[in-house]
């Protein structure tokens, strides 16, 4: 029998590239999204028809709040899922400390809704896209999951997905049928190689690459670098950085473990990252060769909410997930500059589209 499995936020650019990898391994899937973080300019988000070319297959799509209980129960009593994998999340570390309120209603209030309706319907395996930020400050690194959560999150981006893995982990003392794996992931970049879906910031991006990608193509004039103060080998962040790929394969393997005949049992949290850091010089750099453009940019002011370092102790993933990491930052920098070629305007069909 196909499994058939809910991906929250799969119109995103996690859960989009993950989608893909699950059609290709056999899944049956079906994606709500609220399109907050999607283009949509048909019946379905611009990702999920790219997705259905790619895979040769069709998608199930529901526009959906996760604060829509009516909404959730239609869809789940439509479907029999095997399994949920939740992306859906507001994400972006600055914006999280100037709306704290809106993130905790969207990441954890919505996630709750969402538990309700899988208790609802004895849907009860779950796998959590959390993020390398409920570790906060490290206090050693490489960062394994034995590093204590919670105590020094930066942003309530990261103390949003800290207190959802600690709801889920009190569901499942409470009720020892539910298995959930929450994996704590790092920082995803690159694209997929076909250069058909990829990284598609909506306004001006959050995050370290593609920033650079619209710097390297006109979009942008020059990247701000947030501080080279800090203590490391060029005074600017270091952070672990996994190809997209990488980590859609990370998703599939979580699930095929909650869904096979040995899976783990309650809440059981995995990194998914590579082992090691690169600053954000040595990611300039990298796409500098990636591109042949060259990178212009400032060093401004530390930006609040970030950490000096940050890279996972990966092993646990090898040994519960038969995961690893296999591609590097070239790499990275060569599938997110393929993407942003072939698509200036991300999913958009032009400039002013939203």
């Amino acid at each position: 029998m196909v499994a058939e499995v809910l991906v929250t936020g799969g119109a995103g650019f996690v859960g989009s590239h993950t989608v893909l990898v699950l059609l290709q391994n056999g899944f049956k899937v079906v994606v709500l999204d609220n399109l907050v973080n999607a283009v949509s300019e048909g019946p379905k988000p611009e990702a999920l028809v790219r997705v259905e070319k790619l895979a040769k297959q069709s998608v199930v799509f529901y526009e959906a709040d996760l604060c829509d209980s009516k909404a959730l129960d239609r869809i789940f009593t439509s479907h029999s899922f095997q399994c949920v994998i939740h992306f859906a999340a507001l994400k972006a570390v600055g914006e999280s400390c100037q709306l704290p309120l809106s993130y905790y209603r969207n990441n954890v209030a919505g996630t709750l809704g969402l538990l309700e309706a899988m208790k609802k319907h004895k849907v009860n395996r779950l796998v959590f896209s959390s993020s390398a930020t409920v570790y906060g400050t490290p206090q050693y690194l490489p960062l394994d999951e034995a590093h204590p959560t919670g105590q020094g999150c930066t942003n309530p981006y990261g103390r949003s997905k800290f207190f959802i893995e600690e709801m889920l982990a009190d569901l499942c003392r409470a009720e020892p049928d539910w298995q959930v794996i929450s994996l704590r992931y790092f920082n995803p970049v690159g694209a997929h190689p076909s250069g058909q879906i990829g990284e598609d910031p909506l306004g001006i991006p959050n995050n370290l690459m593609p920033f650079v990608s619209q710097v390297a193509i006109g979009k942008r004039k020059e990247l701000q670098v947030y501080g080279d103060d800090y203590e490391t080998p060029d005074g600017t962040g270091v952070r672990d950085y996994i190809h997209i790929m990488d980590l859609a394969d990370g998703h599939v393997a979580a699930l095929e473990r909650v869904l096979g005949k040995d899976p783990l049992k309650g809440f059981v949290a995995i990194n998914l990252g590579t082992g090691r850091g690169n600053s954000v010089l040595e990611v300039v750099a990298a796409f500098e060769k990636a591109s042949g453009k060259t990178i212009k940019y400032k060093v401004v002011e530390r930006r609040a909410g970030d950490v000096a370092t940050s890279y996972a102790d990966p092993k646990l993933a090898k040994e519960l997930l038969s995961w690893s990491a296999k591609k590097d930052i070239l790499d990275m920098c060569k599938d997110a500059w393929n993407w942003q070629m072939h698509n200036p305007n991300g999913f958009r069909s032009s400039e002013n589209q939203k």
